[in-house]
């Protein structure tokens, strides 16, 4: 009798907890509202913050709660590689974001891409994909996938003959990254997914360049958007991850089931961490793209710059297409030296404030040489296919007052 009680009460506080998420939802609130409540529930301690159930495993209440769990009847969880309360919320957070059906968070940025690839590629099936995209997501299509007979053509999806030229019987699925890494390219996602749609490919777009706060491609017509969560999203260069937010329930069950089978999870603690993060995404995005403006203005008109990308200039090809669908221009940045690979490598060995290293997004700033680091798996014809010069050099702003990183900038180029 006890114990029954005690079963009510207990179904009764997670009614009651669900009840007030509902109540408390954010869909209609504003942007920033959601970073701090998206994804949010009250446990039975009423924490402020979602705890790190730092578990592998769950019990559960009866032999029948364990076999609804299984079948999928009961929301309960059973394992953390399949499911975790406090990896949940962060997905739940994403999904609300990205204005999806639901999260899938990874154990890396990388985990996000193969577990895409892994569900919605088969034998002998064909994927056309942004050439400029990181490296490794080039690489292991190249060199993995291809040995299990996808294929693969690599083409600019800023140009959209090309991908209506690309596609063929056999494709599945269109890959964009866009702004691209690191040639800062954009594809004009709505027209994209327009002509992929037509001829039933799905369309996948990395939108870690972006982030939700300035870039929602569901909501320009794609079917699933990815992100390495290593950069803006958790921001503080702390955490590895990653998480994949589908339009339609089906494919979200689908990256999902090929998600858990190969053990790409995300950890409780990266989620806790994560999560952390997100709530301040739009601060640190608002001043790291504001500096962003001043430093590639202030490049565009050095001397010893030979040529500069960055999506806010008037310069940049597609500066109109960039304001049409996104919401800012973010704080990435590629530029050129006068005087090339030699060029490059002096100017990043004689800064002292950014920090030489590979990563962006994060609170401070970042200088990398593509083409000998992010880029070095790609073979010297790749690179050059997509636009990747010796000499390219790509900067991260990060929120350090503008006028220390552009001195900084500035002794360092008077070495060059």
């Amino acid at each position: 009798m006890f114990l029954n009680m005690l079963c009510y009460l207990e179904r009764l506080l997670t009614l009651l907890q669900k009840l007030k998420y509902i109540i408390m939802n954010t869909k209609n609130k504003g942007f920033n509202t959601k970073l701090v409540h998206a994804g949010s529930y009250e446990d039975q301690f009423g924490s402020a913050v979602t705890p790190i159930y730092q578990t592998s495993t769950f019990g559960f209440k009866n032999a029948q709660h364990g076999a609804d769990c299984f079948a999928g009847k009961s929301d309960g969880f059973i394992y953390t590689r399949i499911g975790n309360p406090t990896i949940k919320a962060f997905e739940d957070a994403m999904a609300e974001l990205e204005n999806g059906f639901g999260g899938i968070a990874t154990s890396s940025g990388m985990s996000a891409v193969t577990s895409v690839y892994m569900a919605l590629l088969g034998q002998n099936e064909h994927i056309v994909c942004s050439g400029s995209i990181y490296g490794p997501s080039r690489g292991v299509l190249e060199q993995d996938f291809s040995r299990f007979g996808v294929q693969t053509t690599f083409i600019d999806t800023a140009d959209l003959s090309q991908i209506e030229s690309a596609i063929k019987e056999n494709t599945k699925v269109l890959y964009i990254e866009t702004p691209t890494n690191p040639t800062m390219q954009i594809t004009d996602i709505a027209a994209a997914s327009e002509i992929a749609h037509k001829h039933n490919v799905l369309v996948v777009v990395d939108n870690t360049f972006s982030s939700p706060y300035l870039q929602n491609p569901l909501d320009l017509g794609a079917d699933v958007v990815l992100h390495s969560i290593t950069k803006y999203i958790n921001g503080h260069a702390d955490v590895v991850g990653g998480v994949i937010v589908s339009k339609e329930e089906a494919i979200h069950n689908k990256i999902r089931h090929a998600m858990v089978y190969m053990g790409g999870n995300m950890d409780p603690h990266q989620a806790f961490l994560t999560q952390r993060g997100l709530k301040t995404l739009s601060i640190r995005m608002d001043k790291a793209q504001e500096s962003a403006m001043k430093v590639a203005e202030y490049l565009e008109a050095h001397p010893k710059v030979e040529w500069i990308k960055y999506p806010g200039l008037k310069s940049h090809p597609q500066h109109e297409l960039a304001k049409k669908q996104m919401r800012g221009f973010s704080s990435m940045i590629s530029f050129g030296l006068k005087g090339g690979l030699e060029a490059g490598r002096t100017l990043m060995d004689n800064v002292h404030l950014s920090m030489l290293a590979v990563s962006l997004g994060g609170v401070e700033s970042l200088i990398q040489h593509p083409a000998s680091m992010t880029h070095a798996g790609m073979t010297p014809e790749g690179r050059a296919e997509a636009d990747i010069t010796d000499g390219l050099v790509r900067y991260s702003v990060g929120i350090e007052d503008v006028e220390d990183i552009i001195s900084d900038l500035d002794q360092a180029l008077a070495k060059v």
